[in-house]
């Protein structure tokens, strides 16, 4: 591309000479952006302009980035024909001159709109500046004259300009349409401008900016208000943000504006990737800031990973080449703490929002059951064995398993449910696992594995054949083996399929034993589920009473049980207190919370440990903050950045080592989420023999 640099006069080295601090929100690629609705006055730039002025000014001292204002806000855009009064252009300039004064020390990127005189002509302008410099006017490309619209009545599209630069109160300045303007100490920060009818179109402008670069995509916008209209804005925005796999910045004018003919609202919003994140408050009589923290790396890792976003810059190369880059100096101080303003679910597998969450549970659910079902239909095999352990993995699975078989017509006992008590296993979950087999309706077994396993061990020559007390990871997987021995020679007796039951959490964790064991199945409906997620989907079968009152009991007493994976004797280990403890997993990997919250983050977006620290502290450092996942039940725990980082070390050490081989042959399995499937025929493809150096020396530049 083309590049005409323009940089700020004002130098900011003081400001960034200090390293940045862990808790800067500009240290981890996020950029705070803001929208002004000014109160106006119609054809009164000096007070336009004084009201712009002191929004700027608050947005500079929030830490914002980029600040954009309504169309033709320096003038208002109910002047009409008072637009071809020298007066009021005279006045629009001055105000803009004004401006760039207050811009001086500030170092927020400030957009604002007015008419500007250029070849004869008058175009409906955005001018962008920062620190008192102009760094790019863009003309509206689009101008509506339909309606209660006129704009060809006063102004020029922007196509019927020549000028690719101009001059603008002394200053030469790029002037067009394709133009990005780039922050390079941020790289990330590309801005692009267009103006309100602009996005209405079949194909907006901001829609090649974005190929050529642009993340932050800002419309400046009057937009007067009818019945239903603020709904659609939602949509138009949020589409468009979501196409562009961009940030979008969108203004309105408010209060002040001419009610001769219209009504306004004074609507602004940002959008990232689809997602809403700020709205101002509509119909208010004061002037307004909004300020939403975007984050540009996901953006960007979007890019990278959509491969047809790829495809569609190299379709459009040769216009996209005449798009020019504007750089500036953003210059804001990084030394000292900024934290993030943004919402981060805690679990980011499960909305908080108690509607929206069973709307989750009921799709994944039927996501599951439809394919267990597709894999029964297309294999001609009728029947089902799986593991029942009293525990929140094969509880699930089970009823994944019973709702395939009501949609078949099967009758439930087509499914054998195995309880296979070995030398840990505890009486409260061996009598979760038969009771939960009773009110499901299956065939229900017991199967002893003690014998086999104590065979086992003698043919190895394990000193606990010898009458030793030693529970080591042999003496474990011997067990998990013999579980899962007994469940594929069932199935083969009876002419069955092996249900998995081990979930995403595990695998991720390599917290499952490789083979002969809970690694292996003929179908998994877990492997892309992790376990929290897990845990609210029992919760919403229990709390919807699809077993009945029995059943909803018999779940809930699962899903207060401890997890543990019951291998070895309780009086075989000694708790804090000296006494003996359950074999915790959660002791040994660190909470399934935090862990699922590292998992997500990895996987679906490629963050570094630090973001992901940085992240994880917003979520989980202050109990007060945020929402909750409502329930008696929900712990709401917080945790230090110490403890929230000792935790992703493990995560870390697990997923990045050691771990891979595991997931390089699961058997098949629905992927049910977008936050990613670990199978190597879907979502993931690694190498068994990756390393996690990079990952482990950036973990120790996180503070504690």
């Amino acid at each position: 591309m083309q590049a005409t640099t323009t940089s700020s006069s004002s130098s900011s080295s003081a400001a960034t000479s200090a390293g940045p601090s862990f808790d800067n929100l500009y240290a981890h690629d996020f950029a705070r952006v803001a929208v002004g609705v000014p109160l106006c006055r119609v054809a009164d730039p000096v007070f336009n302009g004084e009201q712009t002025a002191q929004l700027l000014r608050e947005a500079a001292a929030d830490g914002v980035a980029v600040a954009a204002f309504p169309e033709l806000g320096l003038a208002a855009y109910t002047s009409d024909d008072l637009f071809h009064q020298r007066a009021l252009l005279d006045g629009c300039e001055a105000a803009l001159a004004q401006l760039l004064t207050v811009s001086r020390d500030l170092p927020t990127v400030a957009i604002v709109g007015l008419p500007l005189r250029l070849e004869h002509r008058l175009f409906n302008c955005a001018v962008v500046f920062q620190r008192g410099r102009l760094l790019a006017v863009l003309p509206k490309s689009y101008l509506p004259n339909y309606g209660e619209f006129y704009e060809a009545r006063q102004f020029n599209a922007a196509d019927e300009a020549l000028s690719e630069e101009i001059t603008l109160l002394g200053q030469r300045v790029a002037f067009g349409t394709r133009l990005v303007v780039a922050a390079s100490d941020l790289p990330l920060l590309r801005i692009h401008v267009e103006i309100c009818e602009d996005v209405w179109t079949p194909i907006p402008p901001s829609s090649y900016a974005a190929l050529a670069g642009a993340t932050v995509l800002v419309n400046l916008s009057a937009s007067n208000i009818t019945v239903g209209k603020a709904g659609y804005r939602h949509q138009l925005v949020g589409q468009q943000s979501a196409r562009c796999l961009a940030a979008y910045v969108y203004t309105s004018a408010g209060a002040g504006e001419s009610s001769t003919d219209l009504a306004w609202d004074g609507q602004a919003l940002v959008y990232e990737n689809g997602s809403f994140l700020a709205e101002s408050e509509r119909f208010q009589r004061r002037s307004q800031l909004v300020a939403a923290d975007v984050d540009l790396e996901r953006l960007s890792r979007e890019r990278m990973r959509q491969t047809s976003f790829g495809d569609s810059v190299r379709h459009h190369a040769p216009l996209l080449k005449s798009f020019r880059t504007v750089e500036f100096e953003l210059g804001l101080d990084r030394a000292q703490p900024l934290p993030l303003r943004r919402r981060v679910e805690r679990f980011p597998y499960v909305p908080a929002d108690r509607q929206r969450r069973d709307e989750r549970c009921n799709e994944v659910f039927q996501i599951q059951v439809q394919a267990l079902v597709q894999r029964l239909v297309s294999s001609g095999i009728h029947k089902l064995v799986l593991g029942i352990s009293g525990g929140l993995d094969s509880t699930h699975a089970l009823l994944v398993a019973a709702r395939a078989m009501d949609q078949m017509g099967w009758p439930r006992t087509h499914i054998l449910g195995v309880t296979m008590p070995g030398f840990a296993t505890g009486t409260r979950t061996r009598d979760q696992a038969l009771r939960l087999m009773r009110e499901i309706g299956c065939e229900a077994r017991e199967i002893d594995i003690r014998p086999s396993c104590e065979q086992m061990l003698k043919d190895l020559g394990h000193p606990y054949a010898n009458g030793e007390p030693v529970y080591d990871v042999t003496f474990e997987n011997v067990q998990a083996g013999e579980r899962t021995s007994h469940l594929f020679r069932l199935a083969n007796h009876t002419g069955a399929l092996v249900l998995g039951t081990g979930d995403l959490s595990e695998l991720a964790l390599g917290w499952c034993t490789y083979g002969v064991g809970d690694h292996m199945s003929h179908y998994n409906v877990n492997a892309s589920v992790p376990k929290t997620l897990i845990q609210y989907l029992v919760r919403w079968v229990a709390e919807t009473e699809q077993l009945g009152h029995a059943g909803r009991e018999v779940l809930l007493d699962i899903l207060g049980t401890e997890i543990s994976p019951e291998l070895v004797p309780q009086d075989a280990r000694v708790d804090a207190a000296g006494g003996s403890g359950l074999q915790s997993t959660e002791d040994r990997i660190g909470r399934y919370e935090l862990q699922d919250f590292n998992l997500f983050y990895t996987i679906r977006h490629g963050y570094s440990p630090a973001k992901i620290a940085f992240l994880a502290r917003h979520a989980w450092g202050d109990r007060s903050r945020g929402d909750w996942p409502d329930g008696e039940h929900v712990q709401r725990n917080e945790y230090p950045l110490a403890e929230i980082k000792r935790v992703l070390r493990i995560f870390v050490s697990r997923f990045f080592r050691g771990s891979q081989f595991k997931r390089s042959c699961v058997p098949n399995a629905p992927k049910v989420g977008s936050g990613g499937s670990l199978s190597p025929r879907g979502d993931w493809r690694a190498p068994s023999d990756s390393e996690p150096a990079v990952w482990l020396a950036e973990l120790d530049r996180i503070p504690d």
